[in-house]
């Protein structure tokens, strides 16, 4: 396969690794500020009463959201940037996702009216199918 540093001179893995390291950032933070708000709320699991729970609850579903969408981007993700696709076609899906995610958050928090969220979620959810569409026509024709 070749070693590292062959990997790290090819335009769309290093893309890969660009985008990938910020969502997994903005997955890590959400974790973060969740448990700043449940510390700043003085909520405990035990002690929750509805309003704290109205404040700090929305914080672990993000989380939650980011955990299901954005692990299969990063395997979709990893093999899609080994598939010979153009850098600007790499970009466009790595950035849309990106774009999704950020602005599930913020529709989440705002909140804003659905079916904002849905339409955010659904734009990740299309990216990631349509590089592991790419991936699994690949290994069709290979084998």
């Amino acid at each position: 396969m070749g070693n590292f540093h062959e990997l790290l001179d090819h335009e769309v893995t290093l893309a890969f690794m660009r985008y990938g390291t910020i969502v997994v950032l903005k997955m890590m933070l959400m974790s973060t500020i969740t448990a700043f708000f449940r510390m700043k709320k003085k909520v405990r699991d035990e002690s929750w009463s509805y309003e704290k729970k109205q404040c700090v609850d929305s914080f672990p579903r993000i989380h939650l959201n980011d955990l299901e969408n954005i692990i299969p981007f990063l395997f979709a993700g990893f093999f899609y940037s080994f598939s010979g696709v153009s850098l600007s076609t790499a970009l466009l899906h790595y950035r849309i996702f990106l774009g999704s995610r950020i602005f599930h958050t913020i529709a989440y928090l705002v909140p804003l009216p659905q079916p904002s969220r849905g339409l955010a979620w659904m734009a990740g959810y299309l990216v990631t199918f349509s590089m592991m569409y790419k991936v699994i026509m690949i290994a069709f024709t290979v084998s």
